[in-house]
């Protein structure tokens, strides 16, 4: 609604002169106008008049009189603030210059240096203010003028102004406080309170578009782009821009991270990062690399089994090396088959260093090519081409390990060497069959579970010796037991293969881990605990122990233990279900910040999992689930019924989905999920009347006839 401009003068007349309008925004109109009593230009902020009816016209000026005490060279004053005729209204000094939104229409990407002066000037100002209490909530180019070339930020507590004296009814308005394109994550889901680390993010994001030519997250709507900022990658900004710094990149990647704790801890520290080279690695400092998938250059295209087999092999040898950071299967395995500059994916994956390589397998002769490449400036660190017989598979990755490390000049402890060097099984040919049930293994479907414990099965009928096949038919069989309906002779296989494992190589912390997952489906609660903790003892970075022990404590109710574990299981490993799993616990203890920032992480790492296996319906379910709890409830329901879809005999998922049609209060769908999880198999009517995600259904008459006749 426009302002009646003849009734502003009027309203103002005794102390400005209204000349006329020179912009419009969101929230406010402004008026270029003469300060009768001082002489001087002054730029005039009108509310809207539809804005204006919702706010607490006394509460809106006291915050505004916070702001006015903010003096700093880069900070616009305001001069003055009041209520007239009906308006709404606060006083600047008249700029004779242009905001950084109008450079931007005119020279979309700044020079480095220039972008980087900006921000750090608008980081002083910031900075300033923070000192004093006082948080922005809507730093875009539009807030930022510039005159004479340098950055002086305007509005500063407008938006808290605004939101504090408007109370429940601002939502009325239409109105978001913030802009789309520049809003942290935790303004954007609508925190209350939100800190200075808010303006950090969208500072970042100011300068990401005056470096890229355009914010990170764009989209169709203000929802859209939301969207983005809350689950999507911060686009590669070397793909845009391949002459920006690395430690430009690297402090922009930094002040976008989704959570605020693992931002800058203050905008001054951002414009250090900015402006500051960055000094030399010690020979302690953690180096970081990213082991891409192999490529599968044999004449036989299923032959992919032993070149993912092997990439995930060299992450797990690497992942014990102490003083290396190595990103995780989840995340290398979904760039697969993708044509990525290396410089991109470093700064995708926030590493250091990138190893690729192919494999090429004729008869029982090998050929592995393996290259380490420095992801700032994308030369070789260390190359080798491997022709070896098969059998030397083991030694190769050995040498990998060791020439990385070399190269990268971490020094390898004694123990760490014990650690890395695995026993090799009797024969090749049962360890091709172990990489072909871990390739199974990790894609949890019933038929993948089933087929993954056939090939372990089959490396023990070549190798009777094979600890580590055994544990592998143990977690298979009681992952089936656990997740599917119940078949006695899957827990019965898991007890008998945990202890062969064990019988055969009692350090072996994979054979632990076995052991405590299957005492655990045995409901010898105490044991298997036992068995997990040795297992996390034995390796510091195993994710099995630590997942499984966590599922355990949130079936007994321990949520606290259970969310402890979760995170340190996903630590160990980025796994999709770990990060689910640790959300929902931190959900069920009523912590709300926490469990959001964990939807956010889990709502990431299903979409890699789901790039990889679009068949995943558990998965699946786990991603309608968190996009619901994210506020996307359209989406999530859409995935909800995509995960049944997939697999309609899953009754795992049909449950599940049933429980959030429920909580979302859709009675009659939710029960539809329910009689179909009982035809397929879901048979624990206990757990059904006591589940508090059905709570909603209780009193339903379909409801009360359906656990009638279970």
């Amino acid at each position: 609604m426009a302002h009646d401009t003849d009734a502003l003068r009027t309203a103002l007349s005794d102390r400005y002169e209204i000349e006329g309008e020179i912009g419009r925004g969101g929230m406010a109109t402004v008026y270029r106008a003469s300060d009768a009593k001082h002489q001087r230009k002054v730029a005039v902020k009108v509310l809207r008049p539809e804005l204006s009816a919702t706010l607490a016209a006394e509460r809106f000026l006291r915050e505004i009189e916070i702001a006015a005490a903010l003096t700093h060279p880069n900070i616009l004053p305001v001069y003055d603030s009041g209520k007239a005729g009906g308006f709404l209204f606060y006083v600047m000094p008249y700029i004779d210059g242009e905001s950084l939104r109008d450079r931007l229409g005119r020279q979309p990407q700044l020079p480095v240096a220039e972008a980087v002066r900006i921000t750090c000037e608008v980081a002083d100002a910031l900075n300033s203010a923070h000192r004093h209490g006082v948080i922005h909530r809507d730093v875009k180019p539009a807030n930022i003028l510039l005159e004479e070339g340098h950055a002086i930020v305007a509005d500063f507590g407008i938006a808290r102004a605004v939101s504090a004296a408007g109370g429940q009814q601002l939502t009325e308005t239409g109105l978001a406080l913030g802009t789309p394109e520049y809003m942290s994550p935790e303004q954007a889901f609508g925190e209350a309170e939100v800190d200075a680390r808010t303006d950090l993010y969208s500072l970042g994001c100011v300068l990401y578009e005056m470096l890229a030519g355009q914010a990170p997250f764009l989209g169709p709507n203000a929802r859209a782009v939301i969207a983005r900022h809350l689950v999507d990658e911060v686009p590669p900004l070397r793909t845009i821009r391949p002459d920006v710094p690395a430690r430009v990149v690297k402090a922009i990647r930094k002040a976008l991270a989704k959570t605020a704790v693992d931002r800058h801890a203050t905008v001054a520290e951002f414009a250090e990062a900015l402006q500051k080279d960055e000094a030399p690695e010690e020979g302690g400092a953690v180096k970081s690399i990213a082991v891409l998938p192999f490529a599968n250059l044999s004449t036989n295209a299923e032959d992919v089994y032993l070149s993912d087999g092997i990439t995930e092999e060299i992450i797990n040898t690497l992942a014990k090396i102490e003083r290396l950071k190595i990103v995780s299967r989840t995340s290398v395995f979904a760039l697969k088959g993708k044509d990525e500059d290396v410089r991109s994916i470093g700064e995708r994956l926030n590493v250091t260093s990138v190893l690729e390589g192919s494999i090429r397998r004729a008869g029982n002769r090998l050929r592995i090519t393996a290259q380490l490449v420095n992801t700032e400036d994308g030369y070789h660190l260390w190359s080798e081409r491997f022709d070896r017989s098969i059998e030397d598979v083991f030694a190769i990755q050995d040498e990998i390990a060791e020439n990385i490390a070399r190269a990268l000049e971490v020094v390898l402890s004694e123990d760490t060497k014990r650690a890395i060097a695995k026993a090799p099984p009797a024969d090749i040919e049962a360890y091709e069959y172990y990489l072909r049930g871990r390739q199974f293994f990790h894609r949890s479907s019933k038929k993948s579970l089933q087929f993954a414990r056939e090939m372990f099965t089959k490396a023990i009928g070549v190798d009777p010796a094979y600890a580590l096949a055994y544990a592998g038919v143990a977690d298979s069989c009681s992952l089936l037991h656990m997740l599917y309906p119940k078949v006695e002779t899957d827990l019965e296989r898991a007890d008998s293969a945990s202890r062969k494992a064990l019988e055969l190589d009692p350090n072996l912390p994979e054979a632990h881990a076995a052991r405590g997952f299957a005492l655990w489906q045995m409901k010898q609660d105490a044991e298997a605990r036992r068995e997990f903790e040795t297992a996390m003892r034995l390796d510091p970075k195993q994710f099995e122990s630590r997942y499984f022990a966590a599922r355990q404590s949130f079936a007994k109710g321990d949520l606290e233990d259970a969310a402890r574990l979760f995170d340190a299981a996903f630590h160990a490993r980025e796994d999709y279900q770990a990060a689910f799993f640790a959300a929902q616990s931190h959900a069920a203890l009523g912590n709300e910040s926490d469990a959001l920032t964990a939807y956010r992480r889990a709502l990431q790492v299903v979409e890699k999992h789901l790039e990889l296996n679009p068949d995943d319906s558990r998965a699946a379910t786990m991603r309608a689930v968190s996009l619901c709890r994210l506020g996307q409830k359209e989406a999530g329901l859409e995935w909800a019924e995509r995960a049944v879809a997939i697999d309609p005999d899953d009754a795992g998922v049909c449950y599940n989905v049933a429980c959030l049609y429920a909580l979302e209060g859709h009675s009659e769908r939710a029960i539809d999920c329910l009689e179909d999880a009982i035809r397929a198999g879901f048979g624990s009517a206990d757990w059904i009347a006591h589940d508090p995600d059905l709570d909603s259904l209780r009193e339903h008459p379909r409801f009360r006839a359906l656990l009638g006749k279970m």
